[in-house]
């Protein structure tokens, strides 16, 4: 008997790599199929996990069901990991050159691209988080700029940023595959 997840995100480049990473041909992981909602939801201040388990639980109280929601940051080694799950509104407020400037003073350009993904069975469950993290470092944005932080970040070990790669190249290296990868071990095993 298929149970039907819902992934809460109004970001429509988010929702492609999702069901390009984790969905099936048939739109299915193991007995669940996959569905989309763009739901509002609050943006808490406090760490990833806290951020994540917050919407999580928000999400299924208005669905009503099992979700699943994600939350992608990007942290500077040389900050303590910052701008951390801010990274959405940092990128608003002073772009991508902004973010750049930011690492001037400092030698240390290595970042972490950190995704987390909850998973709530419904109303009052306990949220489950599986995290992904890839290492690369801040360069000045090369590539397309449609999806957010993408053409600033260079993983380790390529010469491209994320946003110069193929789509297939990026989905099997980036921390969101980590994470979702994770993410389906766990929906295929219960």
């Amino acid at each position: 008997m298929s149970k039907t997840l819902t992934f809460v995100t109004g970001n429509s480049n988010k929702l492609k790599e999702f069901q390009a990473i984790l969905g099936g041909d048939d739109g299915k992981v193991g007995d669940w199929k996959l569905t989309n909602q763009s739901v509002d939801l609050d943006e808490l201040q406090g760490t990833i996990e806290e951020v994540t388990i917050h919407k999580a639980k928000q999400a299924a109280e208005r669905i009503k069901g099992p979700v699943v929601i994600e939350d992608t940051c990007l942290g500077f080694n040389a900050m303590n990991n910052l701008p951390g799950p801010y990274i959405k509104w940092f990128v608003k407020s002073i772009g991508l050159a902004g973010l750049v400037d930011m690492l001037y003073k400092f030698d240390d350009k290595s970042a972490n691209a950190i995704t987390t993904v909850g998973f709530c069975e419904g109303p009052g469950h306990e949220v489950k988080l599986f995290q992904g993290v890839t290492t690369g470092v801040i360069v000045d944005s090369r590539g397309p700029t449609d999806f957010g932080w993408d053409s600033i970040f260079q993983p380790d070990g390529f010469e491209e940023t994320y946003a110069q790669m193929r789509k297939t190249s990026k989905n099997k290296i980036s921390q969101r595959s980590k994470a979702l990868a994770k993410l389906r071990e766990f929906l295929e095993s219960n």
